[in-house]
């Protein structure tokens, strides 16, 4: 559980493509996304990115742009 003075930026809406939907489980996601909005993030062109690695070894990425967060996976973009 992220506490909101842990938080470093807030996620908006968030969205998770059918790719990664099927690929991955909840607990993973969650995971994910807790991990990238207390800060394990870098910033490409306007955008918070995280790249992780679930432990089934797909790759998959969590980003947050102005009120949306996605994850996907890493090769759909």
């Amino acid at each position: 559980m992220i506490f909101l003075e842990n938080q470093k930026f807030l996620l908006g809406e968030i969205s998770v493509s059918p790719a990664a939907l099927r690929a991955l489980d909840v607990d993973t996601i969650c995971r994910a996304i807790d991990a990238h909005v207390i800060g394990d993030f870098k910033v490409v062109q306007s955008k918070f990115v995280s790249v992780f690695r679930s432990q089934g070894g797909i790759e998959f990425c969590v980003s947050t742009s102005a009120t949306v967060t996605t994850v996907f996976l890493a090769d759909e973009h």
